[in-house]
């Protein structure tokens, strides 16, 4: 039966609505009136039927009570400046079942509502305390256990709480990714860091299930166990009817989920822990048992408005917002406390009072706790580099036997084969890559049997197998999803994105998710990774927009990522080591940016000169994170700061210039475009008498613009300088891309505009 209150007291428009959820919570308990029966024994249903036990629900109601306190504490002290962040849980504190009925070690990737999730799971590890982290978190305070005080976040490193930030189901993909990697490690041999049968857990809202990031995890988790893979992710919607303001429609979450072919729907109810813990169970076990894709739809509401700043009463009416605030969990909690005899009225009313002190107090001292109040601490996790470690891992060549078995003898070595091009020469490294770290995968689209659109990655599969190369579903956000989730279990993931313009429909799976995790971790979780890209202009016969996208803003923007561009073949095999080396020893996230138009060129100034092959350079050398190569050092009459396919055209032009005004040049490959060395920029600028820049990006927000400010802040802004850049727009397709790219006489034009 129904035990919940028949009527809430009307109150008057302006209360504070917090305030009167709190006092509803007394009031209900004081005047309950229900048939109590005979206490059960710890290990007894609660109630009859329920598949809850005392001690067990006893557990859960503490949780809801810590989270229902944390979020009232909040709304009380942010008016005092000593609480940052008021979003609460409250009405979703039915995910504490969640929590009780997984694992500590079954990583979760949690909505913002996760405070009876979080005060669970706590008790997972004895003498962790689940209100003074959390109110570190709340103040911001340093000791912040999770992520130092940059962020209020659900997370814990022992946990294994990956903590998430105001996230709108951006976390949806590395959560299946996640799940797909301990399947993935477990048949490769690797040794995971949790158990081979944990589960990936990732709760969101209903709003949230309508984006289109969610909608490319389901989908691609429906894609994997259609063809039998296992993906043990368990989607947890927490179904509280509402998304800010905006709602919905009733039934439109079963409706667009129960009946969806390979993605296993199960429902609960949130509100009641003695009717809804059994259905909780069960999806947690259909997913821990079958390996497959699991949606629990868990009924929960949303009290006390999306957030402190959220006053509902000037968009919801009174009646509404009280219907709303009958249907709390805890009162219904409360009630099954009193009804099963577990707890009598004055016990139920001092816990909740106990709780409400306690998180007070805890909050009163986080507020009393250091803060971040030096730029340098804020920053320590963003970007942690070891050069010596890193240089160290890189020239790291301990590996010969394996190299000999997988390039096939001694003279089979890249080493001592004849110089090549850069596509064979990125093969090379891949495969040189493989055979030193056997946790390295590959994937993407077309990456397997095809080799790629430029047969860059052609024999991998073969020599390595399915397991560790193969092709993904044609999601560019799901690929970044999967290499975060193979990073998560200790693998190294290098997905490539086949176009740089497709990088854009996944940009925040780097920039919101991989790239932010150090950071709002405070180190304590890492993604390693090394993302290759094929992009840039200067295609012939083949392109347009998608397949010649110029613009390398959105990954200059992304704090802590490392971009190195390479414009020929050693460069591309040193800089991959790096690469790898510094995801493995500082955890960090990079992009191997590859030039397609040069993947195949061989010549330099004519035909047939074989200029641009290089030869491969032999384990043991790498190239220092920022290191640019200078060609024709001491060449003072005019600099050329480029990189990619300006590099070739940069040494062309040179040629004509001093044809055409005796200037000797020198002309500087970048190499690595984010973060710029400035150091290298301004060094290289100290004796030029004239700069050119040419930068095959766009005029806005490219990567000139970020060289004449490293000129300019290092002293030489005086000298006379031109830039040669894209213009802003789209690539048009044949002949005429090459008018909105710099070319050769772009490049000769400028000079003799510093000429004049």
């Amino acid at each position: 039966m129904s035990i919940l209150p028949n009527r809430i007291p009307a109150r008057m428009k302006g209360l504070n609505r917090a305030e009167i959820c709190d006092v509803n919570f007394s009031e209900f308990v004081r005047d309950w009136d229900g048939d109590v029966e005979a206490a059960p024994a710890p290990h007894e249903p609660i109630l009859d039927g329920s598949a809850l036990d005392a001690q067990g629900f006893r557990e859960l109601f503490e949780s809801q009570l810590i989270s229902r306190h944390l979020d009232l504490m909040a709304r009380v002290l942010r008016v005092q400046n000593k609480v940052f962040y008021t979003i609460g849980s409250s009405g979703h504190e039915g995910n504490a079942m969640v929590a009780r009925a997984t694992r500590h070690t079954d990583p979760a990737f949690l909505h913002y509502r996760s405070g009876g999730f979080m005060a669970e799971r706590f008790r997972k590890l004895p003498g962790m305390d689940p209100v003074m982290d959390s109110a570190l978190s709340f103040a911001a305070s340093s000791e912040d256990p999770i992520s130092g005080g940059r962020h209020k976040v659900w997370g814990s490193k022992p946990l294994w709480v990956l903590p998430q930030t105001s996230t709108i189901a951006s976390h949806l993909p590395k959560a299946l990714g996640t799940a797909i990697a301990i399947e993935t490690g477990r048949r490769l041999g690797h040794d995971l860091p949790i158990p081979d049968d944990s589960i990936a857990i990732c709760s969101f809202g209903d709003a949230s299930s309508n984006h289109a990031t969610a909608q490319t995890a389901f989908n691609a988790a429906a894609w994997t166990a259609y063809q039998k893979l296992p993906a043990p992710v368990l989607f947890v919607c927490e179904d509280n009817g509402i998304g800010i303001s905006v709602k919905t429609p009733n039934g439109w979450v079963e409706r667009n989920f129960s009946q969806r072919p390979d993605l296993d729907y199960f429902y609960a109810d949130g509100l009641d822990l003695a009717n809804g813990y059994a259905d909780v169970q069960r999806a947690v076990e259909h997913c821990r048992k079958t390996r497959r894709p699991t949606f629990l739809h868990l009924r929960t509401t949303r009290i006390m408005g999306h957030a402190g700043t959220d006053f509902e009463i000037e968009w919801r009416s009174i009646e509404e917002l009280c219907a709303v605030e009958a249907s709390d969990p805890l009162l219904r909690s409360a009630a099954i406390a009193l009804q099963s005899g577990l707890m009598s009225k004055d016990e139920v009313l001092a816990l909740y009072e106990a709780t409400r002190k306690r998180c007070f107090a805890a909050a009163e001292e986080a507020d009393r706790r250091p803060k971040l109040d030096k730029l340098d601490d804020v920053i320590a996790p963003l970007a942690p580099y070891t050069p010596a470690a890193v240089k160290a891992e890189a020239e790291r060549a301990d590996y010969a036997a394996r190299r000999l078995e997988v390039f096939g003898g001694d003279d089979k070595l890249p080493e001592n084969q004849p110089p090549r091009h850069l596509a064979i020469q990125i093969n090379n490294a891949l495969h040189d890559t493989f055979a030193k770290y056997p946790e390295t995968l590959l994937f993407g689209e077309d990456v397997a049997q095809k080799g790629g659109v430029y047969t860059v990655t052609r024999g991998l599969q073969k020599a390595f197998g399915p397991r560790r190369v193969f092709n993904t579903l044609l999601d560019e956000t799901m690929i970044l999803g999967m290499a975060q989730g193979f990073a998560n279990v200790g693998l190294l993931p290098i997905p490539e994105i086949q176009y740089l313009a497709y990088f854009h429909n996944a940009c925040d799976q780097l920039r919101g998710e991989a790239a932010s995790l150090q950071f709002f971790s405070n180190d304590q979780y890492r993604n390693p990774m090394v993302v290759r890209i094929a992009g840039l202009g200067y295609q012939r016969g083949f392109g347009g927009h998608f397949h010649n996208d110029n613009s390398i803003t959105a990954l200059r923007d992304i704090p802590g990522l490392v971009v190195g561009c390479p414009s020929r073949g050693d460069d591309a095999v040193t800089m991959l080591r790096t690469l790898t080396a510094l995801a493995k020893v500082d955890g960090r996230v990079a992009v191997l940016l590859e030039p397609i138009a040069l993947y195949m060129t061989k010549d330099l100034h004519e035909a047939g000169d074989g200029g641009w092959l290089t030869g491969f350079p032999a384990p043991g050398e790498a190239m220092e994170l920022g290191e640019g190569r200078v060609y024709d050092e001491g060449n003072d009459d005019l600099v050329i700061f480029t990189y990619g396919n300006g590099v070739p055209m940069s040494l062309r032009a040179a040629r004509q210039i001093e044809q055409k005004h005796g200037w000797k040049a020198r002309v500087v490959d970048l190499r690595w475009l984010v973060p710029l060395n400035d150091g290298f920029i301004v060094e290289q600028a100290r004796n030029a008498k004239r700069i050119l820049i040419v930068d095959e990006g766009r005029r806005s927000a490219g990567v000139g613009e970020g060289v004449i400010t490293a000129i300019a802040e290092g002293g030489f802004g005086a000298r006379p300088f031109q830039r040669v850049v894209g213009v802003d727009t789209y690539t048009p397709l044949a002949g005429a891309a090459f008018l909105v790219i710099p070319g050769e006489e772009d490049i000769v034009a400028a000079a003799d505009r510093l000429a004049g």
